[in-house]
């Protein structure tokens, strides 16, 4: 089976058409203006080495080479191979707390900062594993479904702030029940949710929730972002306030995490300003039972070193040919009169 992997590229011979014609159309006008001189035959004689053929096979070795260098772009392919590609790896659904508590500056430079680069270090470092992204405040919402694109992941992770979501509030129980149902019917991998909050949770629930996504056969592990003794959250204006115009002070509730992670058969991980809730995480999920899948694709053979080589030979025979005949090879006469 033969076919181009990018066939797009071939549209760059009508680049290659159109040279040609542009030659043809200037060599015939040039020829026409020379005969006005006088007869063509009697003219080369005034010309000592001209050739009128040598610039023809130049132009013709330079056309070809283009024409092959647009080919090898396009990539040819011709026969095709079965191929097996056996990954281990776990499945991870992330679930961020996007509240405007999550501003306040206990950790630096912000929890919100801090937590989504904690995100990005995991993303760095997973290979064969799968990762969702979600976000949530008195609402959750599914940012990525569950993938090994690690590149779309990271992007998804740069857009979030905590203007993504109107209504706010923390409920971890909706976070959990969105990441519960977040993963791939595969029952002999292994499943974590990762949910990072400061554990200010305004609706009830969830511990049910990391039990029924225990039960499920999942992990819940909170990582709780911020410090117990709180901070306040800045905003432009300046501190928030509540309705009242009092100044709010958020704090880290660590007992929430702590009973939300052991209902998920998981663990509770502190973050502050150094990498060990890093490191922490990592080696929790390095216990994880790592499935693994098989993945079969086609194998293309691809063509286009043969054209690579064609037109290195043809640009090489273009550029030492000269436009004029040999005053070397005029010399000798193989058979004399």
């Amino acid at each position: 089976m033969f076919r181009f992997a990018n066939p797009e590229y071939l549209h760059l011979l009508v680049l290659a058409v159109a040279l040609a014609a542009v030659y043809v159309l200037t060599y015939v006008v040039a020829r026409r203006r020379v005969k006005r001189f006088g007869d063509w035959q009697v003219l080369k004689t005034l010309v000592p080495g001209y050739s009128g053929k040598r610039p023809v096979v130049k132009f013709v070795l330079a056309e070809l080479a283009l024409v092959s260098l647009i080919f090898m772009l396009a990539r040819p392919q011709y026969g095709w191979q079965v191929d097996e590609q056996k990954n281990k790896g776990i499945e991870v659904v992330i679930s961020l707390d996007v509240s405007n508590s999550m501003l306040a500056e206990d950790i630096r430079p912000n929890r919100l900062e801090r937590s989504k680069l904690l995100i990005s270090n995991l993303i760095d470092r997973m290979q064969n594993d799968k990762v969702a992204l979600q976000v949530f405040a008195g609402e959750a919402y599914p940012q990525l479904p569950i993938t090994n694109d690690y590149v779309s992941a990271k992007m998804f992770l740069d857009a979030v702030d905590v203007n993504m979501i109107t209504l706010q509030g923390t409920s971890l129980a909706a976070a959990i029940d969105l990441a519960a149902a977040s993963f791939t019917e595969n029952a002999k991998v292994g499943k974590a949710v990762v949910v990072i909050t400061d554990g200010e949770d305004h609706e009830a629930g969830a511990i049910e929730a990391a039990k029924r996504a225990s039960q499920k056969g999942m992990h819940v592990y909170v990582l709780g972002a911020g410090s117990p003794q709180g901070a306040e959250i800045p905003t432009p204006e300046g501190p928030f306030t509540d309705e009242n115009g009092n100044v709010v002070r958020t704090a880290l509730n660590e007992e929430m995490c702590c009973q939300v992670a052991e209902a998920g058969d998981g663990a509770y991980i502190h973050i502050d300003n150094t990498n060990n809730a890093q490191e922490e995480l990592q080696n929790h999920l390095a216990r994880l039972q790592q499935a693994e899948e098989t993945i079969t694709y086609k194998s293309y053979n691809e063509q286009f070193r043969t054209l690579a080589i064609l037109s290195l030979v043809l640009l090489f025979f273009e550029f030492y040919m000269s436009e004029t005949k040999n005053p070397l090879l005029g010399k000798i006469k193989l058979f004399k009169r």
